[in-house]
């Protein structure tokens, strides 16, 4: 696909191995840090309008970058996709989890409770006609179930409203993931830019909305927090996270939200200091076989 007017009915380039174990890197690894890094950085930005800043500004580079390397901007249609999927996948789903980062939800439950999207996938690929394969299923039940152990314990925090946000955003990123595969969206790199121009725009006028305000000063830390979300959890992952949902089945795709959870309570150890239990190691274990069938199910 080499033009910003093709279909999802063109084909695709055969993907090359090496991109597709890159962005499942940048999607287990970096999106897996980006729930600490979304927590420092709310010590500074209020949540819409920090994420709508983050948004604006990688979308904005990558879609500059884009247009000096000489590729077609979007058509109309193309910009009424990009934007409904990036209603879906950022302004409901990741700013749904900002918003109930920002009301006290820790950022390792948040990612636990974000493990349940392959399922909410899963479900909305059946009605598109996309079934799982045998391997898939076993894989998604027993990620979900090493999900749920892993969470054992845990306190959600944050309130109705949290849970309410939290309960919301894989569904619609999940809606938005596969629904993404039969719109007209841009080629190549285009799809997130405009994904993130657009669902930045949509973010900064509900900050607006809901009146919200910047810190009178806002702690280097949460500075570092917000760059290292605009350049690795954005501009990397996800179109990292666009290039798999092109070219791998939509289980693998979503095959991030298992190891997520896993990469959290890591860092929560390192950070945090916080103790791996018998739990733990079983749940993550269950994790990492769930990761293998999935692939063995794209392959």
């Amino acid at each position: 696909m080499t033009t910003a007017t093709a279909t999802p009915d063109v084909a695709e380039p055969t993907p090359h191995r090496g991109r597709l174990l890159f962005s499942l890197f940048s999607l287990y690894v970096i999106w897996g840090s980006t729930y600490l890094a979304m927590r420092f950085a709310l010590t500074g930005f209020p949540p819409f309008r920090m994420a709508g800043l983050r948004f604006l500004l990688a979308g904005g580079l990558l879609f500059a970058g884009l247009r000096l390397k000489g590729q077609p901007g979007p058509g109309l249609r193309q910009w009424g996709a990009g934007a409904a999927t990036g209603f879906l996948l950022l302004v409901m789903g990741n700013g749904g989890i900002a918003f109930a980062q920002n009301l006290g939800v820790p950022s390792g439950v948040a990612a636990l409770v974000v493990g349940s999207m392959p399922l909410w996938t899963a479900i909305f690929g059946a009605a598109f006609g996309q079934r799982p394969g045998r391997a898939e299923l076993v894989g998604l039940v027993l990620g979900f179930a090493g999900v749920a152990l892993l969470n054992l314990g845990g306190d959600m925090g944050g309130g109705g409203m949290a849970a309410l946000a939290l309960l919301v955003a894989p569904a619609t990123w999940a809606f938005g993931s596969v629904w993404s595969r039969r719109l007209p969206m841009p080629a190549g790199l285009m799809t997130p830019a405009t994904q993130m121009l657009s669902a930045g725009v949509m973010m900064m006028a509900v900050s607006f909305v809901l009146g919200e305000r910047m810190a009178d000063a806002v702690p280097p830390r949460a500075m570092v927090a917000f760059v290292y979300l605009v350049v690795f959890g954005s501009l990397v992952a996800f179109s990292a996270y666009g290039y798999l949902l092109r070219h791998a089945r939509p289980a693998l795709a979503t095959s991030y939200a298992y190891v997520n959870p896993a990469v959290a309570v890591l860092l929560g150890v390192v950070f945090a200091g916080e103790t791996l239990g018998p739990l733990t190691l079983g749940a993550m274990s269950a994790i990492l076989v769930a990761v293998m069938l999935l692939a063995r199910g794209k392959r």
